[in-house]
């Protein structure tokens, strides 16, 4: 989705990108200098998020398809992989801040194929959540779990429903750094290309390698580019503004229960996250994105609590022009200022304030973050609330030798912030809810999306895209 941004003023020689620029160009001038890549504003974030974590976790972007017993070839899987690894210079990247500057120093092409033994008493989702939360920070940023799935735990949290034959689950887990949602298809597909060439499959080329490496700087920079002028004085004013009234919501953990850092032992556990799904009639047309914000307010609203703005993020942008399509320069995190008040401003208000916003939307998070701070804002940049949005018939599908596989979800594992929605539409709208069990109450969050299906039902009864 392309934004333009307004123009508001002359450049600010202080900006934060400005400022990024400037020490990664010190860094890499001059006979000697280190072979390093630069990284975007979306980067940062998730750099930022990483540092600011007690364990260094970073966050994860997971997929997981079943497949009937025997199908995967683990070999032949893990050539396929590092062909991918070896030609994306994201995918062998290691985050690295150097003098103070986040980075990506590179590495050799490696991605490990790990076959996970479930223990006695877990099914596959309780081995995929043992696995992931024991992610070590500072390994590949692309990384490939096979596991069986098996009633041994019994089925209370297991990945296939009762009928399913067996079964064999592949977890497909990204560090977050490196892409983003709108990427996962592109990678999954050419996953099942190069795993579809079996003995066939050939390490790129050394030119095709350079030239992807050119790709990937050349589009950062512009990335970089485009983030600069956009940190104009008036865009800065208008999210200092915009959020001034944001706080922190989140309230602190509570007592006895798993925090969502903590990876259950087994099925029998308490997960540290729970869940919920609902599927709503639907079009290709989907619905329109103020009435998301405005539904997601009313979850908000009972999760918080009356009289607070609450930060809600999003992630939006565009490529800059004549940029090459790679992988890891991707959206923005936009921020939305969800106010709790009793009475809602209604989706007309919502959607005139979110124009405004996405004429803003490519100031980097980190430069949106401090304009707040310094505007009177008591925001630490922690966001309470995520909302994601995906097109259902752009879903990534693994095919591995003409056998499809069927995506899944492993629930349970751990969500960075309290609460997150995922939207996908299409024929239907499928609307799932996650949240963190150690700051909110199982029933608090069931009414939550109670409040936000409903809020989406209403408009739906309005609106001929859900009709």
């Amino acid at each position: 989705m392309n934004t333009t941004v307004a123009d508001d003023g002359e450049d600010d020689v202080s900006s934060i990108t400005g400022q990024y620029l400037a020490r990664y160009r010190g860094l890499t001038t001059g006979a000697g200098a280190p072979a390093l890549l630069p990284v975007t504003g979306a980067q940062r974030r998730f750099a930022l998020v990483r540092a600011l974590d007690p364990t260094g976790r970073p966050d994860l972007v997971p997929m997981f398809f079943a497949f009937p017993r025997g199908t995967v070839d683990p070999s032949r899987l893990a050539a396929a992989a590092r062909r991918l690894v070896s030609l994306h210079p994201v995918l062998r990247g290691r985050p690295a801040v150097v003098r103070g500057t986040p980075v990506l120093r590179m590495a050799e092409p490696e991605v490990p194929v790990v076959r996970v033994r479930p223990r006695p008493g877990e099914d596959a989702g309780a081995a995929l959540r043992r696995v992931l939360g024991a992610w070590s920070p500072d390994g590949p940023p692309l990384r490939l779990f096979l596991t069986e799935d098996t009633p041994e735990g019994g089925r209370e949290h297991a990945v296939l429903p009762h009928g399913c034959g067996p079964s064999e689950v592949l977890a497909v887990v990204l560090d977050h750094l490196a892409c983003d949602g709108r990427t996962l298809a592109r990678i999954v597909e050419e996953l099942g290309a190069a795993y579809a060439e079996g003995s066939r499959a050939r390490p790129p080329a050394p030119g095709e390698v350079a030239a992807e490496l050119a790709a990937y700087r050349d589009a950062v920079l512009l990335q970089l580019d485009a983030e600069e002028r956009a940190e104009s004085p008036g865009a800065l004013a208008y999210w200092g503004e915009r959020l001034r009234a944001v706080r922190d919501r989140a309230p602190a953990a509570r007592h006895g229960l798993p925090t969502a850092g903590t990876p259950p032992t087994g099925s029998a556990s308490v997960l540290p996250t729970g869940s919920a799904s609902v599927v709503l009639p639907g079009s290709a047309a989907g619905i329109p994105f103020p009435d998301l914000l405005d539904a997601c307010r009313s979850a908000v609203r009972v999760l918080h609590g009356p009289g607070h703005t609450v930060p809600l993020g999003y992630p939006w942008g565009g490529r800059p022009p004549g940029a090459e399509d790679v992988l890891g320069c991707f959206l923005n995190t936009v921020v939305f200022p969800a106010v709790t008040d009793p009475a809602p401003t209604g989706s007309e208000a919502t959607a005139d304030a979110w124009w405004e916003d996405l004429d803003r939307a490519d100031v980097p998070f980190d430069a949106v973050v401090r304009t707040a701070r310094e505007a009177g804002s008591g925001w630490s940049g922690r966001l309470d609330g995520l909302l994601t949005v995906d097109d259902g018939a752009q879903r990534p599908s693994l095919r591995l030798a003409g056998v499809e596989g069927r995506e899944v979800h492993v629930d349970g594992r751990p969500v960075r912030g309290p609460f997150a929605v995922s939207v996908s539409h299409g024929r239907e709208l499928r609307l799932r809810m996650v949240w963190d069990r150690a700051v909110t109450a199982d029933r608090t969050a069931l009414d939550g999306f109670d409040a936000l299906t409903e809020a989406l039902r209403a408009k739906a009864q309005a609106s001929p895209a859900l009709g």
